[in-house]
């Protein structure tokens, strides 16, 4: 088998990555040494005691044996030092074990099990979400491992128009790459800047529901109730489109107030998380809007959201309109919202 080390610990705030990895340890795994040769510790198995029963438990396969611990971040390292370290000095042959961590706030792989598994010969792996004022930068990194230069303005319009997943940010990346790199091209770096990144990149789910949002801003009813549609073809949830257009729709307002306290839209602009264009149309559309209409728009959006969850449990504040289908009552919000210029 691929030459693994004895102890592995995965730990990090990025699930998406960690999973990631889990999934490529368990199919190398089972590519070159059978199922039989994995085994998954989950649940109440998952526990310092745990692995150290299946690490001192006898096997009669021949090839090498992985074991997949998962839930370290919930372990004490009392435990660690009890019930795990012994054991995993004292690794059989031909084994591997791999603890996955799967990190937040206070929930984290205790140290004791970090140093356990160097002293093992091991490897302890972070696997850690980029802080989202730290991304564009990051982005322009590994667009440069891919042979793409990207300059701030591209990386922040990459991120504005992908979302903040690393995970998706690098598929794109890649889709890029790919797109850019015929056989025949030269290995000088290509170069990307805003308008080649809009025109380029796929947006994500979240953004098309933004689209969806500033049309209701903008008051295209025709255009709105098209996105809605085609959203909801591709099985985007109500619950999320309505969080999205009334947090885009509440950033409208807030950005109203901030326009009507005398700030100006230079520096509105360089405190909102889109791309410049899109920063643009959005301020052009909250000048042509109303305060009062926003604050009704939101107010639509609310009893949207009430009456698709069965409308009030008050007898005498339940509206007739609870008992309609939720696309009926998503269009007719639209309807009111965009139907008259908010």
């Amino acid at each position: 088998m691929t030459d693994l080390k004895p102890a592995y610990l995965i730990h990090g705030d990025d699930h998406g990555a960690i999973g990631q990895r889990r999934a490529g340890l368990r199919g190398l795994a089972e590519r070159e040494g059978g199922a039989e040769s994995v085994e998954a510790l989950e649940g109440s198995e998952a526990t310092p005691a745990g692995a150290g029963r299946a690490l001192a438990a006898m096997t009669l396969g021949l090839g090498r044996r992985v074991i997949l611990v998962e839930g370290a971040e919930r372990w004490k390292g009392k435990e660690v030092r009890e019930e795990l370290v012994g054991a995993l000095l004292n690794m059989p042959p031909a084994t591997t074990v791999a603890f996955f961590a799967r990190e937040q706030e206070r929930a984290k792989a205790p140290k004791e099990l970090h140093e356990a598994v160097v002293k093992a010969g091991g490897q302890v792996v972070e696997q850690g979400t980029v802080k989202a004022w730290e991304l564009p930068r990051w982005v322009r990194a590994q667009a440069a491992s891919m042979g793409i230069e990207l300059d701030v303005a591209g990386a922040r319009a990459l991120v504005g128009q992908v979302g903040e997943r690393q995970q998706r940010l690098l598929r794109e990346l890649e889709k890029l790459a790919l797109e850019l790199d015929p056989p025949s091209r030269p290995g000088a770096p290509v170069k990307l800047d805003v308008q080649a990144i809009e025109s380029r990149a796929a947006r994500s789910a979240t953004q098309r529901g933004y689209l969806l949002a500033d049309a209701l801003l903008a008051g295209d009813l025709k255009r709105a109730m098209g996105v809605y549609l085609r959203l909801r073809s591709q099985g985007e949830r109500l619950a999320g489109l309505s969080y999205l257009m009334a947090s885009r729709l509440r950033e409208a307002l807030t950005v109203a107030g901030r326009m009507q306290a005398g700030e100006s839209r230079a520096q509105i602009k360089r405190s909102l998380r889109m791309p410049p264009r899109a920063a643009d149309r959005f301020l052009e559309d909250v000048c042509r809007s109303d305060v009062q209409r926003l604050r009704a728009a939101i107010q639509a959006l609310a009893d949207l959201e009430l009456n698709t969850r069965g409308g009030s449990q008050l007898p005498g504040a339940r509206s007739s309109a609870a008992s309609l289908e939720e696309d009926t009552l998503a269009l007719g919000a639209l309807q009111a919202i965009a139907g008259e210029r908010v």
